[in-house]
This record gives structure tokens, sequence and C-alpha cells, in this order.
């Protein structure tokens, strides 16, 4: 069985990645700084799951700092997967000097521990807001990624060429995995499905940012994780999208929510955020090829399976900030 270094374990992604390996009968070395960037109730919730498990060990680091390199010196890794980053795109309009130190310098620092403990691959999780205004849909890996919209995406552009970099520098394996939209049980609170489940659930009011017209290609978090444990396995340097298979709309998600839960939606619109792409919709024809990816949830047995998690955490779920 193989040892793996995974950063922001504690998140949504790290965490169910973390799980998967661990039942797979790997170790995990989790890292994460519990920051506030959204409510840690559930960063708790996700971690106290994870420290129960046989063959977890969590450090509690912020990667942005370089002497967490220095922690991890003399011990042996098969793969590096970077998954700690700070993310939203309105939010680093306000603060863009966070997402540098996390997204750009975090991914250097996590290279180097990579470099440092062994042979291993590193996976570095991007974005489908690296593609900017107008790419072409569905969007291929070869579409431009040097005109983005926020500070989000320019700083994991900088974290996409470090990648590079050092791939050409030690001739080490690495795999940059552009996600689009990921939503199911557990999320990020800050984003839409996990927002309108509770919202819609709790009679409270759902905030909607322009005229719901605008659309996401979302996808489930068990695909996004079958898709970064095989990225593990790949030579050379690879740039690969996950996700976005089924796009909807912001108004026909409202929609979708409401026939699952029997609740109707008191939608409220704001003005649009020139920060947010209007739509995101992944070619994801070579995560086929490269990794044997194929999605399996479709849009409505992944929201399914988010309100059941909801309902069954709903004591404390319901108290989580999503705004």
């Amino acid at each position: 069985m193989s040892n793996y270094l995974i950063t922001g374990a504690a998140g949504f992604i790290g965490a169910r990645t973390s799980v998967i390996l661990l039942e797979q009968g790997h170790t995990v070395t989790g890292i994460d700084n519990m920051n506030d960037a959204y409510d840690p109730r559930i960063k708790e919730y996700r971690l106290e799951k994870l420290r129960a498990t046989k063959g977890f060990t969590f450090c509690r680091a912020d990667i942005s700092y370089k002497d967490v390199i220095d922690q991890f010196e003399g011990q042996k890794f098969d793969g590096v997967i970077n998954l700690a980053a700070r993310a939203g795109v309105r939010f680093s309009v306000e603060n863009p000097w966070v997402f540098v130190e996390s997204n750009v310098t975090g991914t250097l620092n996590m290279l180097e521990v990579c470099r440092r403990t062994g042979n291993g691959s590193f996976i570095l999780a991007s974005t489908s807001s690296i593609y900017g205004a107008n790419p072409p849909y569905p969007t291929p890996e070869s579409a431009s990624s040097s005109e983005p919209l926020q500070p989000y995406a320019a700083s994991k552009k900088g974290a996409e060429a470090m990648t590079h970099a050092y791939h050409h520098l030690y001739d080490m394996n690495t795999t940059v995995l552009r996600f689009f939209t990921v939503y199911g049980p557990a999320g990020r609170p800050d984003l839409a499905l996990f927002r309108f489940v509770q919202w819609i659930i709790e009679g409270l009011p759902v905030h909607i940012y322009g005229d719901g017209d605008q659309s996401r290609g979302f996808t489930y978090i068990d695909d996004i994780t079958r898709g970064i444990i095989a990225a593990l396995k790949l030579e050379g340097h690879e740039i690969i999208n996950l996700g976005g298979h089924e796009v909807i709309t912001i108004n026909n998600l409202v929609k979708l929510i409401e026939d699952l839960t029997g609740k109707k939606a008191n939608v409220i619109h704001g003005p649009a955020n020139p920060a947010d792409m209007f739509t995101n919709w992944a070619d994801v024809s070579k995560a086929r090829q490269l990794l044997g990816w194929q999605p399996e949830f479709d849009m409505r047995t992944g929201t399914q399976k988010l309100i059941e998690w909801y309902m069954a955490e709903r004591s404390w779920a319901n108290k989580v900030l999503t705004l």
C-alpha cells in the first residue's frame, strides 16, 4: 500500500479523497490550517471523521509558510495531492494577497516537499475559472487560460506554471486537474448547492446574483475523487479537466431542489458580479482517454444525496453560515 500527503485534508475534496484512499488501505498524512474562509464547523465535522480512521495522521499547518517543508524531512510519500487553496472568485477581489500566498507560494512549498520526499506524483487542484470569459464550449484543456477574470483564477494560473517548472527541472510526474463546480454531502457552504439546500429547507431567502440564467457544469464529489486517484498513475506532465459534464442554469437548480424537497424557494435577485463567469462546461474527453474516467452521478441523484446528508445532519448544519 502507498503513503500519501494530502493538503486541505479538512476541506471538501481533500476529506473525501482521504477517506477513499484510507478505505483502499493506504495511509494518509493530512495538512490543513483550519482557516475561517468559510464556517469552520463543517471542517471540524470532516476532520473528526478522518481522525477516527486507521491510517490517518493530521498535521495542522499552513502550506504558505516555508517552514512547513521541514516538517516532512526524512519522510517518503508516494504522492502529494495539493488540494489546499483559497477559493472563491468574489472574495479574491477583496483580498488577492491571501490567494497568492496560499495558491502560489503554498503550491511551491508542496512541490518542494514532493521533490525532497521521493519520486511520487504531484497532483495540483486547479479550476475551470482559469478559462476566462469566452472559451469554446464544451471547453478543452487547449483553450486559452491566460485571461483570468479575477485574482483567484490568476493565482491558480501561477500555481499551474510553477508545477510545470518543477516537472521540467526535476523530472517530477505532475498533473494539473481543473475542477468544474464540485458538490455533494458536507460540501462547501459558500457555494450554490449547499446554500440553496439550506435556504430552501429552512424557508430562508434564496439569494441569486443576476437573473439566474447563468449556468454551471456541476460534478459530484465521488466522481471528482475517482479522477484524482486515477491521476496518481500518470507519468510526465498533464493538464486535465475533471467534471462539468452536466450543465444547469441557476434558476433550474433552484427548481430541482424545490422538486426534491417539496418546498418552495423565496428567490431574491441581486446584481450580477463581474468576477463571475457566465457559464462553464467541460470537455472531458482527455480524462476519458488518459484516466478511463467517466462521471457516474447525474445531477438529480447527486443533489438528492446532498439533501439526504443535510437532513441527517440538520441539527447543526442549519446553523452553518452560508453568507
